[in-house]
């Protein structure tokens, strides 16, 4: 009875779906979990936060996780009324315009292919230590594609597979999260609560603010993810009803899993000076090798890399059903390739692999480039939040215009103050990302971010001036379906 709603719902929406509708809540819950990936998101960007910010760095988890909460409670409200696979395209599409949604799309895309890669790259260095490798560039590079190429073989074996491994990687996360964050916590302690207040070399007061905002880039990467929820909507059941709260399940669990996490091993530091400096240039190896021993650091550093896999599975699900909502409109060059579905698996095939592919390259790009994974999770990072505010913006503009949200799920009198905050909220976020914070680096690291930015966004004009994907554009206009516009 539900799937036959849930499919009447999505044909007045202008769609006829061929995925297997067999994710359930916990399951879309977990996939955005895991995407989200506290302890990926902590374990990959402790050390450069606290480099850049010491330990009152911790806070910016707080900061950064209500700004988020913001935009997802304006996303829940969205899905609930436009439940369709690829999330950011179709809602930016039905909030705004085809030529919005476009570049909504492109930016988002080539952030989650970037993401994809500098979890890859960012959790080789675990697999070695795992393997008792020697750490190189060129050996890490290899391991991240080969981590790749194994998420994309297990995606392609369909949504089942999918729902069953990110609902077994959220649950070996969050207990290996509290477990070893409550060891560290009860055993292992070397810093007092005070340290989270110390703000030491780094300024007092509002001197204090430019490091505080340097480091804060750190907790914004480990506060994406809820979004993947949507990507899926046409794999779960219910999805204007299940699709915001498992959304904001995700912020509030796995956002108050990182924060933990943070915690524990900033108390647990044997060695803040040094890895405040960076002498220790692995302060979160350094710290769990202390507390736990060499035997149990390595199956902690097991389960830490069920937790990179199960994000690279969850990020290349939520890319791949992108990719195939932007082709299936014919909004994107090899659209007939792209679109196509597995008989069999029920999943978009080609679209998968092609999630494979360019992330693999991208990593491989990596070897010749200074300070690669910083690189990599800052562009990753901000590409995602531009899109966000993309959609975010698109949603207040649809209200200016008279959009009253219809989904199961609303925020009715908050909808304004909500909207208007979380846009707030990101712009801010962009621009702090944005701002240059070496003035001694040669101009390209200075300017890398917002460099690459404005390469992607110019290439993305270029291409829609050019090709003009809009025009041939098979973007359904659904009647009978209240849509704040589309040109």
């Amino acid at each position: 009875m539900t799937q036959d709603k849930d499919a009447e719902r999505l044909k007045a929406l202008g769609y006829t779906s061929h995925f297997e509708r067999s994710m359930s809540l916990w399951e879309n819950f977990a996939l955005g979990f895991t995407y989200l990936s506290p302890v990926v998101g902590v374990y990959s960007v402790f050390a450069m936060a606290l480099r850049a910010g010491g330990p009152p760095m911790f806070w910016n988890y707080i900061l950064v996780g209500l700004g988020q909460l913001l935009v997802c409670l304006v996303f829940g409200e969205i899905v609930s009324q436009y439940p369709i696979a690829g999330g950011l395209y179709p809602w930016s599409l039905r909030l705004t315009g085809k030529r919005w949604a476009w570049m909504a799309a492109w930016v988002y895309g080539w952030a989650l292919f970037t993401t994809i890669a500098a979890v890859a790259v960012g959790g080789a260095p675990f697999m070695s230590q795992l393997l008792g490798m020697d750490f190189q560039v060129s050996t890490s590079t290899y391991i991240a594609v080969a981590m790749i190429g194994l998420t994309t073989l297990l995606n392609i074996s369909g949504t089942r597979l999918l729902s069953r491994v990110a609902m077994f990687g959220f649950i070996c996360e969050l207990i290996g999260a509290v477990l070893v964050g409550g060891y560290l916590l009860l055993f292992a302690r070397h810093q007092p609560l005070g340290v989270l207040f110390d703000t030491g070399s780094f300024g007092q007061g509002m001197s204090y603010l430019p490091a505080l905002l340097a480091s804060s880039v750190a907790a914004m990467f480990c506060y994406y993810g809820f979004e993947a929820c949507g990507d899926v909507a046409e794999e779960t059941p219910n999805p204007d009803v299940a699709i915001p709260k498992s959304m904001r399940m995700t912020i509030y669990v796995g956002g108050g899993a990182a924060t933990f996490i943070c915690l524990a091993l900033l108390l647990a530091l044997p060695d803040l000076g040094g890895a405040v400096s960076g002498t220790d240039a692995d302060p979160v190896g350094t710290t769990l090798k202390a507390a736990l021993g060499e035997t149990r650091f390595r199956m902690v550093i097991a389960v830490v890399m069920v937790s990179f896999l199960s994000c690279l599975l969850s990020l290349q699900a939520a890319a791949s059903r992108l990719l195939f909502s932007f082709a299936r409109d014919r909004m994107i060059f090899g659209s007939a390739t792209l679109k196509r579905m597995s008989v069999r698996t029920r999943v978009p095939v080609n679209a998968l692999l092609a999630t494979g592919l360019l992330p693999a390259l991208i990593a491989v790009v990596g070897l010749w480039l200074q300070d690669a994974v910083n690189t990599i999770i800052s562009f990753a990072a901000i590409g995602i939040y531009i899109a966000f505010q993309m959609v975010v913006l698109a949603a207040l503009a649809a209200r200016i215009r008279g959009w009253k949200p219809s989904g199961a799920f609303r925020l009715g009198r908050w909808g304004w103050p909500i909207n208007i905050a979380a846009f707030a909220y990101g712009t801010g976020a962009v621009i702090n990302m944005l701002w240059p914070r070496t003035p001694d680096a040669p101009w390209y690291v200075n300017y890398a971010m917002p460099v690459t930015t404005a390469a992607t966004i110019a290439s993305g004009f270029l291409y829609l001036y050019m090709g003009k994907p809009h025009r041939g554009a098979t973007a359904p206009t659904p009647a009978g379906v209240e849509t704040a516009a589309l040109p």
